[in-house]
């Protein structure tokens, strides 16, 4: 490295900021005012924003340290609104217990990926450790973490189905009881402990700011998976509306998110990617425009969480693990286990027996297709799209993180978001759905400091978003590159 250009970055990551830091010399993007892209400073007060100036740069204030931007362009922070930090991609959670070492090195780097790309904030969707969440934030460079602390689910129903009858029960602690099902649940859990009210105050006891349930009747070997009745579904609403809490359901049929518009859900955590008896439809079906409309109407935050197939179909994608990228966002180890036959051990769950990478692929289109087809309608009625992208959706390598969000970026621009839809699904749109406004979502005063610097416009090219120079989260200032593995 030149001498002048590591003092540069010295000067830049230089945690000497106590005080005030005046940004200077930027194009300010903010989504409340994409129709003002103009030059700029902003003024942080340790963690805060407290000034923004559009147009001159003006003096720099009396003892802040200036940061000259070069021209490039501040934007707020970004949101992911939908990962599960606790998995690491590609390894079964037993093999994670195994292979401590390795997967100790995944989480020392995992949140530093996440800056990277720029995601300031992420939300956590089912935080069943509290412990681990709290290490994390505990690390001296990491996202804003917010959480709907442990799932709220349905007994033996998704995901606790996953898991064996003999521990279920304690893994996923906060269940709602069926009387129907009293012969498969622990007589050590009464009725009156698991109601849906206070499955939700515990996780609000538990800090979340969330709650999240699933209607899933299964896939794989197991299809016929218990969900709950719309009237249980009511409880839980009335005592997520009661505790404050935003409602997200897990949901990725046309069943399952018509059980969920129905019943009033805030957030929809899937695009739609099964249609039923609808599937070999062509085009869009009448019957799911029409919920689509009502999705519209109510404005209830729609995370596509397009990269949940994609990342799938990264096991018959070659060239996948060869993406210059990934050296600086895994582990060397991890990485060079990934290309190995151990490490392809969950492409046997994404292909059947027999089955080629050509037909694995070819069978991964038509719900590739529906699922593009939902998002332009959506897309077409401006829709509340969250930005969100399931990172780790299942044991797979095809969602490291941040990588993961950059890639969802260009599934979305592709399947018909405008560049404007795309940049406020990551930033105001997300803040308001999970009641974040008043502090993250754009560049005004009196939010928190977390902002990202791109060499080049969002609102210009999605690729832009591959060109992030510099993050502060909370007015601390963490260059690009001193975030890759080895930094």
């Amino acid at each position: 490295m030149k001498l002048p250009h590591l003092i540069a970055n010295l000067m830049i990551c230089a945690p000497a900021m106590a005080g005030q830091t005046w940004i200077t010399n930027v194009k300010l993007i903010s989504p409340e005012k994409l129709d003002r892209i103009e030059s700029g400073s902003v003024l942080i007060d340790n963690d805060r924003i407290v000034r923004v100036e559009r147009g001159s740069g003006g003096k720099t204030p009396a003892g802040a340290t200036r940061v000259d931007g070069k021209g490039y362009y501040l934007t707020p922070g970004l949101i992911d609104s939908h990962v599960h930090l606790f998995a690491v991609p590609g390894m079964s959670f037993e093999q994670a217990d195994h292979m401590q070492t390795m997967a100790k090195e995944y989480f020392a780097q995992m949140p530093r990926s996440y800056l990277y790309y720029g995601y300031t904030t992420v939300i956590d969707l089912a935080a069943g450790s509290r412990e681990f969440i709290d290490r994390v934030k505990a690390m001296p460079r990491h996202p804003d973490i917010y959480d709907c602390g442990p799932p709220l689910v349905f007994a033996n129903g998704y995901p606790s189905s996953y898991t064996p009858p003999a521990y279920r029960f304690e893994v996923f602690s906060n269940f709602i009881y069926d009387p129907a099902q009293a012969d498969k649940i622990p007589a050590r859990y009464k009725p009156e402990d698991y109601t849906p009210a206070k499955g939700v105050a515990r996780a609000k006891k538990d800090g979340a700011i969330c709650v999240k349930t699933h209607y899933e009747h299964g896939f794989g070997a197991q299809r016929n998976l218990p969900v709950m009745s719309p009237a249980v579904y009511g409880e839980v609403r009335a005592a997520a509306t009661k505790d404050g809490l935003t409602l997200v359901t897990h949901g990725n049929s046309f069943e399952a998110q018509t059980f969920a518009v129905n019943g009033g859900v805030d957030v929809l955590a899937h695009g739609m990617w099964h249609w039923g008896t609808l599937n070999n439809s062509p085009e869009l079906p009448d019957e799911i425009k029409q919920l689509l409309d009502k999705v519209v109407e109510r404005n209830i935050g729609y995370q596509p969480t397009m990269q949940v197939l994609y990342g799938l179909r990264a096991y018959v994608d070659p060239e996948y693990l060869n993406t210059p990228v990934l050296s600086k966002l895994l582990p060397p180890t991890m990485l060079a286990w990934l290309k190995t036959p151990e490490g392809n051990w969950f492409k046997e769950e994404v292909a059947e027996e027999g089955e080629t990478d050509e037909t694995v692929r070819k069978n991964m289109e038509s719900p590739l297709r529906r699922q593009r087809q939902v998002v332009a309608y959506l897309a077409s009625k401006n829709a509340n799209f969250l930005f969100a992208t399931d990172t780790p959706s299942s044991p797979t390598y095809g969602n490291i993180p941040g990588l993961n969000g950059y890639l969802e970026m260009q599934d979305l621009r592709s399947a018909g978001l405008s560049l404007a839809q795309l940049f406020k699904a990551a930033t105001i749109n997300n803040a308001r759905a999970f009641h974040l406004e008043n502090d993250l979502g754009s560049i005004e005063p009196g939010k928190v400091a977390n902002l990202v610097l791109m060499k080049e416009s969002p609102l210009q090219d999605v690729r832009a978003y591959d060109t992030v120079d510099t993050v502060w989260v909370r007015g601390k200032p963490m260059a690009r590159e001193s975030l890759a593995v080895g930094q």
